[in-house]
């Protein structure tokens, strides 16, 4: 840590976060009157069918503020590193960012980087956190302050909130509350972290669990899978990269469903029903009802919709296409 008794009003902070996630901090820093005296973001990328540059949500929110913001490529570099030191900072406040921070980057700022992870560390370090969580079936998660360390989200940890993952819950909500409790619980400690009072516990490394970045390919549902495992697919795809069937060589998208515990006594894939709340699919075990599809080029749609035009019951929806 370092500076013992720093004044939290005086305290120098520059912030660093890149997507929505990170914008409920740095919203509560400004708000609580600890405005960031520089916020860095990962430079602007092409973005729509223009592909012109966008700013991130971060950068939008900075530059609302009158924020000086700052976008290198990367921060390995010496001049980079002279850059940030130029700000003085006392402490690097990281959410999201998405650039790798080198040893000699975390050692600039005398109270070093804390960092708002989204999971109850040692569980789920890595890229993907909320939506593993979905995907494994997990009851509860959380958001955590974390001392940054060398290492992949290793550093002791000063303090986390729980959150519970309902049935219903997907990647969308989740991702929403625990920014809003991450931000709560940053502004929450910061004094006593600035104060250099707080405590940090080291995480047990033998308890970790690795949540590796989503890849698009794992949108297809197999549906050899039981029920409760695609939906939670479904929840954890939720709004990225949204799970998707193969059906008469058309990519569709489910973007809700439920799972029911009912034998399916058909081929995994087959369409059982179509009735006013979904169409229900035989899968590995049980029947999974689809909720919401989108066919492409169309806008999502209750299944109901879907099934009036098309004669739904005996075909089949397959992995890919």
């Amino acid at each position: 840590m370092g500076v013992a008794d720093t004044d939290v009003e005086s305290l120098r902070i520059v912030y660093a976060g890149t997507p929505d996630f990170a914008v409920p901090a740095l919203q509560a820093l400004i708000d609580g009157g600890h405005a960031p005296v520089a916020v860095y973001t990962q430079p602007d990328r092409p973005a729509g069918r223009g592909r012109k540059l966008r700013p991130g949500p971060v950068k939008q929110v900075a530059e609302a503020a009158g924020l000086p913001v700052v976008q290198p490529e990367s921060l390995k570099s010496a001049e980079a590193q002279a850059e940030l030191a130029a700000w003085r900072p006392d402490i690097l406040i990281v959410a999201a960012y998405g650039l790798i921070l080198p040893r000699a980057v975390l050692a600039i700022p005398p109270l070093g980087g804390l960092n708002i992870h989204a999971s109850l560390l040692p569980r789920w370090r890595g890229a993907a956190p909320i939506h593993r969580a979905i995907l494994a079936g997990d009851e509860e998660t959380g958001v955590c302050l974390m001392q940054m360390a060398p290492g992949l989200d290793a550093g002791p940890v000063h303090a986390c909130r729980r959150v519970p993952i309902t049935p219903e819950t997907t990647t969308g909500e989740l991702h929403d509350v625990l920014a809003r409790e991450g931000a709560e619980l940053l502004v929450e400690q910061l004094p006593t972290i600035a104060a250099g009072a707080s405590a940090p516990w080291p995480q047990d490394d033998a308890q970790a669990s690795y949540a590796r970045k989503l890849e698009k390919q794992e949108a297809w549902m197999d549906w050899s899978q039981p029920a409760a495992a695609l939906d939670r697919q479904v929840r954890a795809f939720n709004p990225w990269p949204v799970a998707q069937a193969g059906w008469q060589g058309q990519a569709l998208r489910v973007y809700a469903a439920t799972p029911l515990e009912v034998a399916a006594n058909a081929t995994p894939g087959t369409i059982m029903d179509a009735c006013p709340e979904g169409v229900d699919v035989a899968t590995g075990d049980g029947i999974l009802r689809l909720r919401t599809v989108q066919l492409p080029g169309r806008r999502p749609v209750a299944a109901a919709d879907w099934a009036r035009n098309a004669d739904l019951p005996g075909q089949t929806l397959t992995g890919a296409v």
